[in-house]
């Protein structure tokens, strides 16, 4: 299968972007190791907007993999996916969101010609983990990682991809244990590409 990975870490003096870079490294060599093409974008990175778009088209996957920054992705992975979905929207990605004068009952959201396809997060947190799934936690009051991306979800399945189980570090900075992190993350590669 043809995969893509994005990588979006938005570099800062705190945190110049080595746990990304080597978790997309990782999952290229044990995709490759598989029989999968890939190609690796890092977004931060000046790119040629009809050639991204090309890229998901080409993509039979497409894992995202990227820091969490103020609850959500950095700005220039944020601004990659603003400016490449906009241009797929000639039909390559999407043709509309779904609706239709002609048909109304038609439902918002079902526009995508992504149909098929499959997208996985894989993110890095300094939150620890016992901040999410815990109701007695004041900041995220029960709610999951992926409630957190529900936008990024709505995103994807906007273009009609469907989600792959995401995968997540935590404690990266102040606790890091970056070891297992990296047996985890090999382990859930090899099961969900493998």
């Amino acid at each position: 299968m043809n995969v893509l990975i994005l990588n979006g870490h938005e570099p800062y003096p705190r945190s110049p972007g080595d746990l990304n870079r080597h978790m997309t490294g990782v999952a290229r060599d044990i995709l490759t190791g598989l029989g999968h093409a890939v190609q690796v974008v890092e977004t931060v990175k000046p790119y040629d907007i009809d050639a991204e778009v090309d890229r998901h088209v080409w993509a039979d996957r497409l894992i995202v993999q990227s820091p969490v920054n103020w609850m959500g992705f950095s700005w220039s992975f944020k601004k990659y996916i603003d400016v490449v979905y906009l241009a797929g929207m000639d039909g390559r990605l999407s043709k509309g969101d779904g609706r239709s004068r002609s048909a109304p009952e038609r439902q918002y959201g079902t526009g995508g010609h992504m149909g098929g396809k499959q997208y996985m997060l894989s993110l890095t947190f300094n939150a620890p983990a016992a901040a999410f799934d815990d109701p007695g936690q004041v900041l995220m009051r029960g709610r999951t990682v992926d409630d957190l991306f529900l936008p990024a979800h709505m995103t994807f399945g906007y273009l009609g991809m469907t989600a792959l189980e995401t995968f997540s570090c935590h404690d990266v900075i102040k606790n890091p244990r970056i070891g297992e992190d990296l047996e985890r993350f090999r382990a859930h590669i090899t099961r969900l590409f493998g």
